[in-house]
């Protein structure tokens, strides 16, 4: 399998991305405490039945370091403009599915299907008491104590709340930890993803009723309640859509149940 590789460089950074196989295009949209190294075990898979896009967002991976706010999805489009993508299905995981669900909602005449996995739509207001690991991780953001930082975005991410870190598969536990470093150590999340953006997309929420396109929406059992809320939400929201939990995994399925995500995510797109 031949893979392309490129870098789209914009006024104030560059974005850098991955293509490979042939037929429709599939963007796959990354987690954001991780890059598209997540995907690693969906690449071979998908490309051989679609022209599959991945990308690092910028601050991510490849990617050039960011320092403000931006409006991811206008990134994606930029994208899907300069490889000349009209139409595409997209799947993003967390904050990937966040993003292309907002630029599903103002460019559906791009969007071909709809995957959101482990995502919550902009406009969802959190409830409860949030994980005791948020606080402490915001400490550590301030003491600039990166290993720490990396440690505790696992243990919420991967591990979840309902598993210790020696109940999780240490493979995916190192991978999702060497691909959370580089944004660590550039500060993404608090400069950038925790703050708003020039340009915010409306909220997705009051809208989820206006996607038309087949929707497929994807969760891990052990993710936290509100992930599982909100996948909920959307689902009844969206005309036919579908939901899948996934038992043994957290916020990143597709990166411990491969298999089983693989299967959900090629039967649903071959029946569009």
């Amino acid at each position: 399998m031949k893979t392309e590789t490129g870098y789209l460089e914009l006024k104030d950074g560059k974005i850098y991305y991955e293509v490979a196989g042939e037929g429709e295009t599939l963007v796959l949209s990354h987690a954001g405490f991780v890059d598209s190294g997540m995907w690693d075990d969906q690449w071979k898979v998908f490309s051989e039945k679609y022209r599959v896009i991945r990308y690092d967002m910028r601050g991510f991976g490849k990617s050039g370091k960011l320092d403000h706010p931006v409006a991811r999805r206008d990134d994606l489009g930029t994208l899907l403009d300069r490889l000349k993508v009209k139409q595409a299905h997209l799947l993003g995981c967390s904050m990937g599915g966040e993003i292309v669900i907002d630029y599903a909602l103002e460019h559906p005449e791009r969007v071909l299907s709809l995957t959101a996995v482990s995502a919550v739509p902009s406009g969802f207001e959190m409830q409860g008491e949030p994980p005791a690991e948020i606080i402490e991780l915001f400490q550590a953001a301030r003491n600039r104590d990166l290993e720490r930082q990396s440690e505790l975005q696992i243990r919420l991410w991967v591990d979840g709340p309902f598993r210790q870190p020696e109940q999780v598969d240490t493979v995916v536990r190192q991978r999702a930890a060497a691909m959370n470093r580089i944004p660590v150590e550039n500060a993404t999340f608090f400069n950038v993803d925790m703050q708003a953006p020039e340009n915010p997309p409306s909220p997705a929420l009051p809208q989820l009723g206006h996607i038309q396109v087949p929707t497929l929406i994807i969760a891990g059992a052990l993710d936290n309640s509100e992930i599982l809320r909100a996948s909920e939400v959307m689902h009844q929201a969206i005309p036919s859509s579908q939901k899948y939990i996934i038992d043994d995994a957290a916020h990143v399925p597709n990166m411990e149940e491969p298999a089983q995500f693989n299967h959900i995510v090629l039967d649903f797109l071959s029946r569009i």
